[in-house]
């Protein structure tokens, strides 16, 4: 019977070993990438679409509206955050009543006239898919609340593509969920959003957006 524990021991510690150095070669492994956001579904990446080359606009008026941020996109930026801090407390609760506000925000949400047409045309379809996931998490367990967050944070980083943010953020990215996935942090710390407790500090900083 002790000779049954210390196996099963042994076998616990090699299982939990395996698990870290996992995360930690896939994150290697990701950064030999270019590191785009894009990489993890191109198919489903607003980024990807003709708002980045075909609105007729210059990089440094692009560079300039990037760092504008209204204060409804700031809202809605706002309660992305507060939702992600929530998964990242494994908060099951929190995260519903945090989505619930988060399709609100969104629904205020208009691209105004200072964006291009195909700018416009893109936010739309960011705000109405965003929209979708978010009622999902309003509405679910946990493990689908942090299946919405992926696709959610795609919408999120596109959102902030077009519109601008006030503040600076880190775009992070977690090898090991569902083939990888990123989020937006204002923080540089890792705190997973997907594993919550389970592998709090797994992943990487893909870039800095400011």
């Amino acid at each position: 019977m002790k000779k049954l524990k210390t196996t099963l021991g042994i076998v616990a510690i090699a299982f939990i070993t395996l698990t870290v150095v996992s995360c930690k070669n896939s994150t290697k492994e990701q950064s030999s990438n270019d590191g785009n956001h894009s990489e993890m579904g191109a198919d489903e990446d607003h980024s990807m679409m003709d708002h980045d080359n075909s609105d007729g606009h210059h990089d440094g008026d692009k560079k300039e509206m990037a760092m504008s941020g209204d204060d409804k996109s700031q809202a809605v930026l706002n309660d992305y955050l507060n939702l992600k801090d929530a998964l990242v407390a494994d908060d099951n609760a929190k995260a519903k009543k945090l989505g619930a506000t988060l399709v609100t925000s969104l629904g205020n949400l208009e691209a105004s006239t200072n964006f291009s047409d195909a700018q416009r045309a893109n936010l739309k379809d960011i705000i109405e898919d965003a929209i979708e996931h978010a009622e999902h998490i309003s509405e679910s367990d946990i493990d689908h609340q942090r299946e919405h967050f992926k696709i959610l944070s795609k919408d999120v980083i596109d959102m902030v593509a077009i519109a601008g943010t006030k503040n600076t953020l880190y775009q992070q990215f977690c090898p090991m969920y569902d083939g990888g996935s990123a989020w937006l942090s204002m923080s540089k710390d890792i705190k997973n959003p997907y594993y919550g407790s389970k592998m709090l500090d797994c992943g990487e900083v893909q870039k800095e957006i400011n």
